[in-house]
């Protein structure tokens, strides 16, 4: 008897193997240092895994609230309206997802219908294209600056027509680095202002942003935070990027419908680590320490390379720096990011994956939420290219 072969339309039919997954494997492959996929190689604080484990010992290892552990909620709300002067209501406002990416995906789903349009400002996260398009919308493409990663809002203006439905903004900015100023987020303000259109802001990079600039959160603009899905990501936060948790704040209609998707996609998420997190983030250090924790880690990697002949800006927020080899090859980045791994054991990330039609502008991504030993290493290679 023959097996059934079903007939099969993907739904994303352009989607391949990530960039990440591709230079991960090449990574193993080759025994090379990973600087390529943004997650830490150390281990999270000790006390925080005692709060699991404590959590787990007390009982709480059944489903939690679909929205979330009513006190990590709470929390969250403090924190938001201590750092932003927002408030959110705990109860209606604010859920309790897994990481970011799923707050993203269910804003989106919640919303965006065949043929809507959604803006996205590349180079831009992997996540949401794919997202957009699941759910039969349409990605429309504002590129940034090559130079300094500005966005060009009146290119952003120009691209808003009656079928958009929403615009994904993502600061401090992964990949590039870059965080977007009060006067950025303003002008966003200005031009959504007599709109319907959505926002989504994915702030997961909140707490890490460098040489005393402030992050923006669109929860701090009145109009902005009407419209908005802010999404964060404590996996970022406190080095746990396997626990897959996070949270997003919105206005109580847009949260109302998000919470319709999320209840059957995940419907709830991990009760003991909720239960950690709650008492966790009662000590505001544990997340206002971190833009210095971070820094310490960016200057010693920059340090590192004052002698070689990369060139680069120093990154302004996220884990990430891009260095620009412009003055060391005629390589295309994905072919040189591929070389390095192989001959000189070092994995990094090439933009042109980020950009729109690939624009190659010969910049490697690094990150370096890595131990000062991974971090000299790298730099040491560098040194010899």
């Amino acid at each position: 008897m023959k097996s059934y072969k079903p007939p099969i339309q993907s739904k994303l039919p352009h989607v391949k193997t990530t960039i990440f997954t591709t230079v991960g494997r090449l990574a193993l492959a080759h025994n090379a240092l990973n600087l390529s996929q943004g997650f830490p190689n150390f281990d999270p604080d000790p006390n925080l895994l005692k709060l699991v484990s404590k959590a787990m010992q007390n009982g709480h290892n059944q489903y939690a609230p679909m929205p979330g552990l009513p006190q990590l909620r709470e929390v969250i709300a403090h924190k938001i309206k201590n750092l932003h002067q927002a408030e959110y209501d705990p109860e209606e406002e604010i859920t309790i997802t897994v990481g970011a990416t799923q707050a993203i995906f269910s804003a989106i789903t919640a919303f965006v219908r065949p043929g809507d349009e959604v803006i996205v400002i590349k180079p831009a996260y992997d996540c949401y294209e794919p997202a957009i398009e699941v759910n039969g919308g349409i990605p429309v493409f504002v590129q940034l600056s090559s130079m300094d990663f500005k966005v060009d809002w009146e290119a952003l203006r120009r691209a808003i027509n009656t079928k958009t439905k929403m615009v994904i903004i993502n600061t401090p900015h992964n990949p590039s680095g870059h965080i977007l100023t009060k006067t950025d987020m303003l002008k966003l303000q200005e031009i959504l202002r007599d709109t319907s259109i959505i926002l989504i802001s994915d702030e997961v990079y909140e707490h890490i942003v460098f040489d005393g600039k402030a992050h923006e959160s669109a929860s701090r603009f009145e109009d902005l935070a009407s419209r908005c899905f802010v999404c964060a990501s404590f996996g970022k936060t406190f080095h746990v990027t396997g626990w897959k948790m996070g949270y997003c704040a919105a206005p109580a209609a847009l949260m109302h419908e998000f919470r319709k998707t999320h209840q059957f996609n995940v419907f709830s998420v991990d009760h003991p680590v909720q239960w950690a997190m709650a008492e966790y983030l009662e000590n505001e250090a544990h997340y206002m320490e971190l833009n210095t924790f971070y820094q310490k880690k960016r200057d010693l990697f920059l340090d590192g390379l004052q002698k070689s002949r990369f060139k680069f800006t120093p990154s302004e927020g996220t884990y990430f720096q891009l260095l620009d080899y412009s003055n060391i090859s005629d390589e295309s980045d994905v072919v040189l990011a591929k070389r390095l791994t192989i001959e000189n054991k070092l994995a990094s990330i090439p933009m042109s994956v980020f950009n729109v039609d690939q624009r190659d502008d010969k910049l490697l991504r690094f990150c370096f939420a890595k131990t000062e030993d991974t971090l000299e290493k790298a730099t040491a290679i560098l040194n010899t290219i």
